[in-house]
C-alpha cells in the first residue's frame, strides 16, 4: 500500500513534466478521469460572489460560443460555473478545477485564482482540436486540477525609455501576460541611450522621461510619453486581469533626461547621465517627481510597489558611495510614506559602505552578483526578484546580451533561486520569484514594437513554466513536447500581436476599406508575424509618393513611399524602401517574404532585393550596431490607391 501511494503521489505532482501539457505553466496537480466532452456544450457562465464578474465577463467574451452569464449559487448542467471559497491549500493564485460531463467548475479563494483557473481552461480549449475520423472536432479531457504557484513574483521588465511602447502595446502586454499567469509588469520609464552612438556627444544623446509632468514642463518626451490618466486607467486594468504594474523611475544614474532638462543637476565627477549627489537640489528634485506620482488622493500610481532604480552608479568615490548609500534610504523612506513598498536594483555590493540601508519591507532586483551579492543581501534581511543578467536579459539585436532567451537552456536548467553562480534552497523564503528583462540599449537599432514582442512572447512561456512550479524534466524528449506544446498557444484571445489570426486568401483589395474588423479585443492589432508570405497581383496605375497599400496602428505598406516613390514600408519613426517602382500600365505579381531578420521582395517570381539588417559604424570606428529593417505586416485597413490589386493572400 505504501508504494502504491507513493507511486501515485509522484504522479499527481511530477506529471505535468512526463505528460503532454495541458497548458502553460504546466499545472501542479491532475486526475484524469475517462471520457471528453465538446467544447462546444457549454453555453452559459455562471458565478457564485459578484467579484468574480470581471472574470465571468472576459471568459464570456474569450470562450466564442457561450451566451450569457449570471450570479447563480450552484452549478448548472452544460454552464462553466467560477466559486469562491476559502481554501488554504489554494492560497490567494490557486484554483481547483473539474471537467466531466455535468459541467465545469472553477473554485478559487480569490478573484485573481479564478482568473487563472479560466486562463487554464482557454488555453486547453485553443490546444483542443481532435482529428476524428477526419472531423476536427474540439474535446477536452473529464479531469480535476489543482493547482497553484510555488513564487509570488512571475513577470518581466519594460524598457520603455529608451524605445517608447505606445499604450495600446502595454494593454496587449498585460493580456499576453495574464493569459500565462505572469503576474507583474515593470515599466521602466526613464533613461538613455549610449552617447558613443550619437557622436560621442552627450549633449545630443538621446534621453527619455515618459510620463507627463505638471510639475516640471518640459521635461516629458515628446516623441512618445503616458498621460496621468492614461496610466491610472492601464494600471487598474491591469490589476482587474492579475497583473501588478510596478513602475520605476530610474536614478541617480541613467537620468541624462533630468540633466538635459535641468543641467545643474548632473555631476560634475562622472558622465552627465548621473546625478550629482553633493548638489543639493538632488534630492528635492526627486522628492517632487515622487509627490507627483505616488502622492495625493488618486495617485498616478495606484499600485502596492514602486522601483527607485539605483543601478550603475559610480563607486570611485567613498564619499559619493555614502551619499549613494544615503539616498537608497532616504528613496525607500520615501515609497513607504506613500504607502507603497519599495524595490530597487541593488547595488550594496558595487557601493559598499558604512552607511546602513534598512532591508525591514524592501525588496532587490538581483541582477549582478557583482553590484549585490545574493548571500550576503540574504544576510542583511533583502527579500530578492531573481532576474539575473547572464541568464535573462533581452537586448535586441544589440550582439550582447541575449537577442532570443535560450529558452532550452531555462526550461531544463533555470530556477528563480540560480542567480548566476549562487543557487539556493529550492523555494528558499528569500526568493520571492522570477523576472526577465528586455532592455532596449541601442536606440537607432531599429527594432519595432513587433520585434520586441517577438522575442517577448517566447521568454514570458518559459519564465512562466519555472516560476510557477521551478520543477523540469531536463530530458530533451520532455524539452521537445514543451516546445511543440508552446509553439500552439497564441497571445491569448484578447489580443494577437504575433498576428497567427490574420490569414487572408485571394481576396481583391478596394482602396480605404477595412481588410478586418476590429473584434474580442479593447485595441485591435490586425496584422501578420513571422515568417509569412504576402502576395498579390498588380495592375499599376500611376500612384503619387505616398500612397498607402495596407496600415494598421502599428505600421504602413506603401506603393509607393514619401519620399522616393518606390515600394516600401514605415513603422516606429522609420521608412525603408526597396528599390523597386511600380510602372503604369504593368501587371504583375508582388509577393513579399518576412521574417525576424528582414523582408525579400519578389515580382514575377524573381529577387528584387532583401532588406537585411544594415549596419552603421560608431563615429570612432571603433565599433558598429544594426539597423534592423523588419516588417510585421499591416492588414487592417487599405490606402487610397488608384491600382487594380487581386488575388491578395497573406499567411504563415
Amino acid at each position: 500500500m505504501k508504494k502504491i501511494l507513493l507511486s501515485l503521489t509522484f504522479v499527481l505532482f511530477c506529471g505535468h513534466i512526463f505528460a503532454q501539457p495541458l497548458c502553460i505553466p504546466g499545472v501542479q496537480e491532475q486526475w484524469t478521469a475517462k471520457g471528453t466532452v465538446e467544447v462546444e456544450k457549454f453555453a452559459t457562465i455562471t458565478y457564485d460572489n459578484p467579484s468574480l464578474e470581471f472574470v465571468a465577463d472576459y471568459l464570456n467574451k474569450a470562450w466564442e460560443n457561450t451566451n450569457s452569464t449570471s450570479l447563480k449559487k450552484k452549478a448548472s448542467a452544460n454552464a462553466i460555473f467560477l466559486s469562491l471559497k476559502p481554501d488554504k491549500k489554494l492560497g490567494d493564485e490557486g484554483y481547483r478545477m473539474t471537467i466531466s460531463e455535468k459541467g465545469i467548475t472553477i473554485q478559487a479563494t480569490s478573484k485573481r485564482g479564478a482568473l487563472w483557473g479560466a486562463q487554464t481552461l482557454l488555453q486547453m480549449k485553443e490546444t483542443s482540436y481532435i482529428n476524428s475520423g477526419g472531423v476536427y472536432k474540439r474535446l477536452l479531457p473529464c479531469i480535476t486540477i489543482t493547482d497553484k504557484p510555488d513564487y509570488p513574483i512571475r513577470g518581466m521588465m519594460l524598457d520603455c525609455g529608451r524605445k517608447f511602447f505606445p499604450m495600446s502595446y502595454l494593454y496587449s502586454l498585460v493580456n499576453v501576460m495574464s493569459y500565462y499567469k505572469m503576474n507583474c509588469l515593470q515599466i521602466h520609464l526613464n533613461d538613455n541611450g549610449f552617447h558613443d552612438i550619437f557622436h560621442g556627444k552627450w549633449d545630443e544623446t538621446y534621453a527619455a522621461f515618459r510620463m507627463e509632468s505638471d510639475y516640471f514642463p518640459g521635461l516629458t518626451a515628446i516623441d512618445g510619453s503616458y498621460s496621468k490618466k492614461e496610466m491610472r486607467e492601464f494600471i487598474r486594468y491591469a490589476e482587474s486581469m492579475g497583473v501588478e504594474i510596478i513602475p520605476e523611475i530610474d536614478a541617480p544614474a541613467h537620468c541624462l533626461c533630468f540633466t538635459q532638462y535641468r543641467p545643474s543637476l548632473a555631476s560634475k565627477d562622472y558622465d552627465p547621465a548621473h546625478l550629482d549627489l553633493r548638489n543639493p537640489e538632488v534630492v528635492p528634485f526627486l522628492d517632487s517627481l515622487y509627490a507627483e506620482y505616488l502622492g495625493g488622493p488618486d495617485p498616478v500610481f495606484c499600485c502596492p510597489r514602486f522601483h527607485i532604480g539605483t543601478d550603475e552608479y559610480s563607486n570611485k568615490d567613498k564619499e559619493v558611495v555614502e551619499l549613494f548609500r544615503k539616498l537608497i534610504v532616504h528613496l525607500c523612506e520615501k515609497v513607504k510614506s506613500y504607502g507603497k513598498q519599495p524595490i530597487f536594483w541593488g547595488s550594496l555590493t558595487h557601493a559598499n559602505g558604512e552607511t546602513p540601508v534598512p532591508s525591514d519591507g524592501v525588496w532587490i532586483s538581483l541582477w549582478h552578483n557583482r553590484y549585490a551579492q545574493p548571500v550576503e543581501m540574504r544576510k542583511q534581511g533583502f527579500h530578492m526578484i531573481s532576474i539575473n543578467d547572464h541568464h535573462v536579459y533581452i537586448v535586441p539585436a544589440a550582439g550582447y546580451y541575449y537577442d532570443y532567451l535560450n529558452s532550452k537552456w531555462l526550461y531544463q536548467h533555470w530556477v528563480p533561486e540560480l542567480m548566476d553562480k549562487e543557487l539556493f534552497a529550492r523555494q528558499d523564503p528569500y526568493v520571492e520569484g522570477g523576472m526577465f528583462a528586455v532592455w532596449n540599449d541601442i536606440i537607432k537599432n531599429g527594432i519595432s514594437v513587433g520585434d520586441v514582442h517577438d522575442r517577448t512572447l517566447p521568454a514570458i512561456q518559459v519564465i512562466s513554466e519555472k516560476c510557477w512550479h521551478g520543477l523540469a524534466d531536463t530530458t530533451d524528449v520532455a524539452w521537445e513536447k514543451w516546445m511543440n506544446f508552446a509553439a500552439r498557444l497564441s497571445d491569448g484571445p484578447l489580443t494577437d500581436e504575433i498576428g497567427r489570426k490574420s490569414m487572408v486568401n485571394h481576396i481583391e483589395l478596394k482602396p480605404n476599406t477595412t481588410i478586418f474588423k476590429p473584434e474580442g479585443s479593447i485595441f485591435p492589432i490586425h496584422q501578420i508575424g513571422y515568417p509569412y508570405m504576402v502576395e498579390f497581383t498588380i495592375d499599376w496605375a500611376d500612384e503619387k509618393p505616398g500612397t498607402v497599400l495596407c496600415t494598421s496602428e502599428r505600421s504602413t505598406f506603401y506603393l509607393a513611399d514619401p519620399v522616393k516613390g518606390m515600394l516600401g514600408f514605415s513603422r516606429d519613426g522609420y521608412l525603408f524602401n526597396f528599390k523597386y517602382r511600380g510602372k503604369p500600365g504593368k501587371k504583375e505579381t508582388i509577393q513579399l517574404k518576412g521574417d525576424n531578420k528582414g523582408i525579400t521582395l519578389f515580382a514575377d517570381g524573381k529577387k528584387v532585393e532583401r532588406l537585411d539588417p544594415d549596419v552603421l559604424y560608431k563615429h570612432d570606428g571603433k565599433g558598429s550596431y544594426k539597423i534592423m529593417r523588419t516588417l510585421i505586416f499591416p492588414l487592417q485597413e487599405t490606402g487610397d490607391f488608384r491600382s487594380k490589386i487581386t488575388n491578395f493572400s497573406a499567411w504563415r
